[in-house]
C-alpha cells in the first residue's frame, strides 16, 4: 500500500550512521531488507538501493584509504627505523614483522645472498616455527625465491605445492612442507638494479595476493634494500675509519718509536764516551725497555745482572748468532753479543715477554754497544797485560835483584805486589809448543776484568791473580777452576799448578816454583788437564812445598783420627801407628797395644769410617805412615 508521505529519509540517515561508525559491509544490505519489510513503495525502494550501493562504494573507497594509510604510515616507520637505527638485525626484524602484519599473513621472511657458497640464506623470519625452514638455502633459480632472485621480478602463487612454475628441490619443498606454507609471495631487493636479497610473506592457506598487496612488498622490500646498503656502507665508513685510526696509530708509535731510538742512541754515545762499563750500559737499557738485563762473558760467567745456566742458553745464543738478531727464548729475549764472527758473550732480557719490533731493535743495538766496550776492553787489557806482562817476567826472572823497584814498578802498573797473590802455572796438557800461544790468549781471557796478570815464561803461562781482602783463599779450588775454564777458553786439555798465596816479589817467585813442581807432578802422575795445588798431592806435596808445610800436611791426612780422639778419648791413632809397625798383623798389634784382638779390629773399623775404605791401599797407607812418622817427629 502506497504512502503519499512515504520518504527514503530515515534510511539514507541510517546509511550516513553507518558510513560513519565504520559499519561492516553486510550491515548496508540490512537497510534495504528493512524497508522492503516495512512495505516501502518500489520509488522508494529503487532511492534506497541506489543510496547504498552509493554507500559501499564510499564505504570501499574508506576502507581503501585507511589501508592506504596504515601502509603509508608502516613505511613512514619503517623509514624512521632506518634513520634512527644503526642495528641492521633491529631495522630487518621490523621490515618483515610489518610485512607480516600488513599483508595479514602466517609468516614473512627475508633472504640474503651468501657469495662464499653461491646460495641465499635465511636472514630473518618472523612467524616461523620449523627449524627446517628457518635453516633453509636457496640455490640460484631454485624455487619461487630463486626464480626472483634470478629475474628480479616479484612472483607469487595462491598455492606451491602444485605451482609448475617454479623449479622444485627436495629440500625446499621438505622446507615448505614443514612450515606448512601454501600461499607465498616473493618480491626482489633491488640496489642499482642488482638483487641484494628477497622479501617474502606466505600463508598457510591458498590465497591470491593482489597488485596492492604486491606493490606494499615491494616498498617494504625497498627499504630493506636501503638498509642493507647503509649497513654497508656504515661498514665500509667504520672500516676506513679503523684502517685510518691503525694507520695514525702507526704512525704515532713509529714516531715514538724513532723518538726512543734518537734517546736510546744519545744515552748510549754519550756512556761510551765517558767510558762506562758494561754494568752502566746493561743499567741503561735496562732502564729503556722497562726489563732487566743481564750480560754473560763468551763462558756464561755474569758481567752484569743476574747469571742464567750457559746451558739453559746455548740453543738461544746459538740461534741468535745464526740469524744476527735476537731470539725470544721462554719468557726471555737472548742476543749474541758479536765482532764479527766472535763471540764476546750474550746480552739476555727478563720481564719483557713481548717486545715489539721497536724495542727489540733497541736491545740488539744495545748488544752492538756492548760488543764495542767488550772490544776496547780487552784491547786496552791485552795493552796492559804485555806491560805488566814484562813485569812478572822480570819478577821470576831475578826477584832479589831489586825488589823495592820491582814493587813501585808494580803500582805503577796497577798490580799491588805486596798485597797477596795466587800464583797458577798452566801448560797443554799434550805438551805442544804450537797450543802455549792460544793458551797464552786464554789466560788473558781469564783474567779479563780483573786485576791480574799473566805472561808467558820458561815454557809455560804464569797468571798471577790478587786474593781479595777478606776471602778465603782456596789453591786447590782454583787450580781446578782454572783448568776447566782455560781448556774451555783454549780448545785443548790445560794442567794447572798452584803455588801458596804470597806477597812480595820474593815470597811471589817463591810460589811460582812450587805451582811450577805440582805442574811436574801432576804430569808424572798422569794427572795431566787436571788443576791441583801441592797440598792436595797429599805427602808428594810436602816433598814438592817450598816451605814443606808437615803441620798442615799431618793435619790433613790424620785430622778426622786426631779430632775423634781429642772428642771421644779413644786411641784410633795409636791403634793405626802399632797396626802399621806390626806389618798389618792383627795378633802383634793387639799385643803391643796390650788388648784383645776384637778391640784391635773395632778400632781398624772405625777408622774406616772416618777414613774411607782405600784407608788400607798402597798410595793412601803411604800417606798415613808417612804422617803418623811426622807426627811422631813433630811431638819428640
Amino acid at each position: 500500500m502506497n504512502h503519499p508521505h512515504e520518504s527514503a529519509a530515515p534510511a539514507l540517515r541510517r546509511l550516513l550512521d553507518l558510513l560513519a561508525s565504520g559499519a561492516a559491509t553486510e550491515d548496508f544490505a540490512d537497510v534495504l531488507a528493512d524497508a522492503r519489510r516495512r512495505g516501502a513503495s518500489a520509488a522508494v525502494l529503487a532511492e534506497i538501493d541506489d543510496a547504498t550501493w552509493q554507500a559501499l562504494r564510499v564505504h570501499r573507497t574508506l576502507r581503501q584509504h585507511r589501508r592506504r594509510e596504515a601502509e603509508l604510515t608502516a613505511l613512514f616507520d619503517t623509514a624512521g627505523d632506518l634513520a634512527a637505527s644503526r642495528d641492521l638485525d633491529t631495522v630487518l626484524q621490523a621490515i618483515v614483522r610489518r610485512a607480516r602484519m600488513l599483508l595479514g599473513t602466517d609468516t614473512a621472511y627475508l633472504t640474503l645472498p651468501d657469495e662464499a657458497a653461491g646460495d641465499t640464506y635465511m636472514r630473518v623470519t618472523d612467524g616461523s616455527v620449523s627449524v627446517l625452514f628457518q635453516t633453509l638455502r636457496l640455490s640460484l633459480g631454485d624455487g619461487l625465491g630463486g626464480l626472483v632472485a634470478q629475474t628480479a621480478r616479484p612472483y607469487a602463487t595462491p598455492d606451491y605445492r602444485t605451482d609448475e612454475r617454479f623449479h622444485h628441490t627436495g629440500t625446499i619443498d621438505a622446507g615448505v612442507l614443514d612450515e606448512g606454507l601454501v600461499a607465498i609471495i616473493g618480491v626482489p631487493l633491488l640496489l642499482g638494479g642488482q638483487v641484494i636479497g628477497v622479501l617474502f610473506a606466505a600463508d598457510r592457506t591458498p590465497r591470491a595476493f593482489s597488485p596492492d598487496e604486491v606493490a606494499l612488498l615491494c616498498s617494504l622490500a625497498a627499504h630493506a634494500a636501503i638498509a642493507l646498503d647503509t649497513a654497508k656502507s656504515l661498514a665500509d665508513t667504520r672500516a676506513a675509519l679503523a684502517e685510518l685510526n691503525a694507520a695514525n696509530e702507526l704512525v704515532r708509535a713509529h714516531s715514538a718509536a724513532v723518538q726512543r731510538a734518537e734517546q736510546a742512541h744519545d744515552r748510549l754515545t754519550d756512556l761510551v764516551l765517558r767510558g762506562a762499563e758494561v754494568p752502566d750500559v746493561a743499567a741503561a737499557v735496562a732502564a729503556l725497555l722497562g726489563g732487566e738485563i743481564a750480560v754473560l762473558d763468551a763462558e756464561g760467567e755474569p758481567l752484569a745482572g743476574r747469571s742464567a745456566p750457559a746451558a739453559e742458553l746455548a740453543e738461544a745464543v746459538a740461534a741468535s748468532r745464526a740469524e744476527g738478531r735476537s731470539v725470544r727464548h721462554g719468557e726471555q729475549w737472548v742476543c749474541a753479543v758479536l765482532a764479527g764472527h766472535d763471540a764476546l758473550g750474550t746480552m739476555v732480557l727478563r720481564g719483557r715477554p713481548d717486545l715489539d719490533d721497536a724495542d727489540r731493535r733497541l736491545f740488539e743495538r744495545a748488544s752492538v754497544v756492548t760488543a764495542l766496550l767488550l772490544l776496547l776492553r780487552r784491547s786496552v787489557a791485552e795493552t796492559e797485560n804485555r806491560v805488566r806482562g814484562e813485569l812478572l817476567t822480570d819478577l821470576l826472572t831475578a826477584p832479589e835483584r831489586d825488589p823495592a823497584g820491582l814493587t813501585a814498578r808494580g803500582r805503577r802498573l796497577g798490580v799491588d805486589l805486596a798485597r797477596p797473590h795466587l800464583v797458577l802455572v798452566a801448560e797443554p796438557a799434550d805438551g805442544k809448543d804450537e797450543d802455549r800461544g792460544r793458551l797464552a790468549g786464554a789466560a788473558r781471557r781469564y783474567l779479563f776484568g780483573s786485576r791480574g796478570v799473566s805472561a808467558e815464561h820458561a815454557e809455560t803461562v804464569v797468571l798471577l791473580a790478587p786474593v781479595e781482602t777478606g776471602s778465603t783463599d782456596d789453591p786447590e779450588g782454583t787450580a781446578r777452576q782454572a783448568a776447566e775454564r782455560l781448556a774451555r777458553l783454549a780448545g785443548f786439555p790445560v794442567t794447572v799448578g798452584a803455588g801458596r798465596p804470597a806477597a812480595g816479589p820474593s815470597a811471589l817467585a817463591a810460589s811460582y816454583g812450587e805451582g811450577l813442581r805440582c805442574v811436574r807432578a801432576l804430569r808424572v802422575l798422569g794427572r795431566a788437564g787436571e788443576g791441583a795445588s801441592a797440598r792436595a798431592l797429599g805427602f808428594l806435596g810436602v816433598l814438592l812445598g817450598d816451605g814443606h808445610d808437615v803441620d798442615d800436611f799431618v793435619a790433613a791426612t790424620l785430622g778426622p783420627l786426631l779430632a775423634y780422639d781429642t772428642r771421644r778419648g779413644t786411641e784410633l791413632v795409636r791403634t793405626l801407628r802399632a797396626y802399621f809397625d806390626c806389618g798389618g798383623s792383627l795378633t802383634r798389634a793387639k799385643d803391643e797395644l796390650h788388648v784383645h784382638v776384637n778391640t784391635v779390629v773395632q778400632r781398624l773399623d772405625r777408622v774406616e769410617a772416618l777414613l774411607g775404605r782405600d784407608w788400607n791401599q798402597p798410595e793412601r797407607s803411604l800417606e798415613l805412615q808417612l804422617a803418623l812418622r811426622l807426627q811422631l817427629l813433630a811431638r819428640s
